[in-house]
């Protein structure tokens, strides 16, 4: 058994550091948003900042886009050219995704330097994709409603898992083997 633990220890070590920088960064959220039932904002301050950025985004690329609140409804209404067209709820913050990609970069970790830059650019990728994410899916539903679970259930969550995934890739073939390259070689 000793020599079978000693054989997949770099697997049994990345299936627990993913699941417990999993588990921790889950169980904050958690916290944060039970605590942001709590605060003024509607649903949770990063859902209400990401319907806000998406507004933006729309009235930047020369649309008229608008959000509101309503009270009890646990989500932000997007308004587009006057017509409610899509709500953004906590799930559409790209947290979890965000969170799903630290750990899987934080299991196969590098230099603290080379994952913490990574991390930060790669959740700041995510974020941003994920605005541009809602703001071409507003405008597709507004355009071809009838297109809602090709393009919200398939198109748009195979673009955002898919640049998970390439990050990942892009992680594990240039800065985990350039941790290998650059360690020193052990004597046989």
């Amino acid at each position: 058994m000793l020599k079978l633990f000693k054989t997949y220890r770099p697997v049994i070590r990345f299936i627990l550091t993913f699941l417990i920088s999993y588990f921790v960064m889950a169980l904050g959220y958690k916290w944060y948003l039970d605590y942001s039932k709590t605060t003024s904002f509607q649903p949770d301050y990063i859902t209400y900042y990401v319907a806000e950025q998406s507004q933006a985004f729309l009235n930047v690329i020369g649309y008229h886009a608008k959000i509101e609140l309503h009270a009890g409804e646990p989500w932000v209404r997007l308004l587009f050219n006057g017509d409610y067209i899509v709500r953004i709820i906590e799930g559409c913050n790209a947290v979890s995704v965000i969170i799903l990609f630290i750990a899987f970069i934080v299991s196969f970790a590098s230099s603290i330097k080379n994952t913490l830059l990574f991390v930060v650019a790669g959740s700041l990728i995510i974020y941003i994709a994920n605005i541009l994410r809602i703001g071409v899916l507003t405008i597709g539903l507004y355009y071809y409603p009838e297109l809602e679970h090709i393009l919200h259930g398939v198109i748009f969550p195979l673009i955002i898992y898919g640049m998970v995934f390439m990050l990942w890739v892009i992680w594990v073939n240039y800065f985990v083997k350039q941790k290998k390259e650059h360690a020193p070689s052990k004597a046989l």
